[in-house]
């Protein structure tokens, strides 16, 4: 089978898709993640998208055969290992329960505040009602795999008398709802306020209310420590 030319062929230079073959899908996802930010995803299309990783439309369908596929390969490459970040840091019985929580809470901050990824809950709270299949797709494999993960660690730490007895499922709402709405927000309203979100100093905020909240009955609740240098820092981020 021939493959397609790639844009910019006529100047004697070799092919990006030739020179880095394997880097290619990763770049396409990319320039796809930046055309959902601009455009959403019903009205982007992937005529932009292959312009912005500088292929021709017909090399891209050599790697995703059509949009939703494209939506898809997205997630599990921007969020999907995160939450497999996670669930190894989880697995280590010997870490604190509430050191593993501000582990997954900051690296998901630091993912979605400094990385493409971000912009995937605004597009799934503005499309899912428009695209059900692609709204079970994250469902399944980062909605009920993420709260999965944190009721793990909730109800890990309550077995060991880390944290009090807390409503798990509610908790969990709880606990990443101040990440998504910082999500959001960099895609929404950051340009309209005029200025970047203070992001260590709301993780640590959140992090020290929820260490708090969490502390067993009788015991001293003191501030979370760490929460900002966490974040900042990234290690193997969620």
């Amino acid at each position: 089978m021939s493959v397609p030319k790639d844009e910019g062929q006529g100047n004697g230079a070799a092919p990006r898709w030739r020179r880095r073959k394997d880097a290619r899908p990763d770049e396409i996802v990319e320039a796809a993640l930046e055309v959902f930010a601009r455009r959403g995803f019903a009205a982007a299309r992937l005529e932009d998208v292959a312009a912005r990783a500088g292929i021709s439309k017909g090399t891209l369908y050599l790697y995703f055969p059509n949009k939703e596929e494209l939506f898809k390969a997205a997630v599990r490459t921007a969020i999907v290992p995160g939450i497999a970040a996670g669930e190894r840091l989880a697995a280590d019985p010997a870490t604190p329960s509430l050191e593993v929580l501000r582990s997954i809470v900051g690296g998901i901050a630091a993912r979605m505040m400094t990385s493409p990824a971000g912009v995937i809950p605004k597009l799934m709270i503005a499309e899912a009602g428009n695209f059900p299949e692609l709204a079970r797709f994250y469902f399944d494999e980062v909605i009920r795999r993420g709260f999965a993960l944190l009721s793990s660690v909730l109800e890990h730490g309550i077995a060991r008398g880390e944290f009090r007895p807390v409503p798990v499922a509610a908790t969990v709402r709880l606990v990443i709802a101040p990440v998504l709405l910082m999500a959001v927000w960099r895609t929404s309203f950051e340009a309209v306020e005029g200025k970047p979100q203070d992001v260590d100093g709301i993780v640590a905020a959140h992090l020290d209310a929820m260490g708090r909240s969490l502390a067993p009955d009788g015991a001293e609740r003191r501030p979370a420590s760490g929460g900002a240098a966490r974040t900042r820092a990234g290690g193997d981020p969620p």
